[in-house]
């Protein structure tokens, strides 16, 4: 079977007998320095890697979803391996690489660093090569610590967001052409996360504490919160967002280990509770929405499950851990799997070991 489906079944993660779920190391790549972002590619067959060090790997997620491995490894023991890395860049920028997206066909993989420049790969699923020349963006200021795709329903091409440091400006690049085309103003802090839901629509957090919900087809901003403040709390600054596939809750994790839960229809936070005792650095849903993976600084990856009231307390779990600082955490498109990169020095893959 391997993974276990992301479902209504999924409850049995939390119940398995009495034991609360513990994800097991499947892969686990090493570098040199602390590693920043991975991105699952659409199809789920491979993950980017980007780290300090400036190198660039694409690796092959296992055939079986590592089950095999797990299966033979006694429970509780580290029976991780090496991924298959099926290409590698080595000083692929002139910094660290911060952070990275692939297209929604994923053709297309684009890196950004504290160069301060953005890269677009053309890549090849096929043989799992970049096929072509790469594209230098280089219209940014400062370090670049986001990116998203966004399909431009026009003329079928894929537009990249991105954001950072600098003027605090998010850029609008058309891929097709290599060109920025729109620098949207209203930030008054560094840009930290973009996140897109499918149509023209995504959100950034930022530095200066509030999350922005912008519309392409309006070029503009149209609602700005600030999820974490209340009457006597300026709020705290926003590490992370994600928006779940219906467009209705939007979650930000935030810098002083907060996490807001927000109703964007009803334009109202629902509850906001606290699953790290540090910064929240990502935060995902899973595929199917039923559940949040989020990456702290307290060196934990936290699952919170999303199945009954939102209004009452979350019942979250401890699901993974780093040596140090956890930087992000990424669900597989699919499966009951997820990547995580830290400033250990490594991206593990982990999965539940078959019931």
């Amino acid at each position: 079977m391997g993974m276990m489906e992301d479902g209504p079944m999924g409850k049995d993660v939390e119940t398995s007998s009495g034991n609360k779920p513990r994800f097991l190391a499947v892969t686990r790549l090493e570098d040199a320095q602390a590693v920043r972002c991975a991105e699952f590619h659409p199809s789920g067959m491979w993950y980017a890697v980007g780290s300090n060090s400036k190198t660039l790997r694409v690796c092959q997620y296992p055939q079986d979803g590592g089950a095999s491995t797990l299966a033979n490894s006694s429970r509780g023991s580290d029976a991780s391996y090496q991924p298959t890395v099926t290409l590698k860049r080595t000083k692929h920028h002139k910094g660290s690489i911060y952070c990275m997206a692939w297209s929604p066909l994923g053709d297309l993989l684009a890196t950004a660093s504290n160069d301060k420049t953005v890269k677009l790969l053309p890549f090849d699923s096929d043989t799992c090569s970049v096929h072509g020349q790469e594209t230098e963006l280089t219209m940014h200021d400062g370090t670049v610590r986001d990116l998203c795709f966004v399909e431009d329903s026009g003329n079928k091409s894929s537009l990249l967001i991105s954001g950072g440091a600098g003027d605090c400006k998010i850029y609008v690049t058309d891929t097709a052409t290599g060109t920025p085309f729109q620098a949207l103003s209203g930030h008054t802090g560094h840009i930290l996360s973009l996140y897109t839901w499918g149509g023209a629509m995504f959100v950034s957090g930022s530095q200066d504490r509030t999350v922005r919900f912008w519309d392409l087809r309006t070029r503009g901003c149209v609602n700005v919160i600030t999820p974490a403040a209340t009457p006597t709390k300026p709020g705290s600054p926003v590490a992370s967002v994600c928006v779940d596939p219906s467009g209705r809750l939007l979650v930000s994790g935030h810098e002083d280990s907060l996490c807001c839960l927000y109703d964007i229809r009803g334009s109202r936070v629902i509850q906001t509770f606290r699953p790290h005792a540090a910064d929240v650095r990502s935060i995902r849903f899973s595929p199917s929405a039923y559940y949040l993976l989020s990456a702290g600084y307290d060196n934990k990856l936290v699952l919170t499950d999303l199945q009954g009231d939102l209004t009452q307390p979350l019942p979250s779990v401890v699901v993974a851990e780093h040596e140090d600082k956890v930087i992000s955490g990424r669900w597989h498109p699919s499966q009951f799997s997820f990547i995580s990169t830290s400033a250990d020095k490594t991206c593990t893959l982990w999965a539940l070991p078959p019931v």
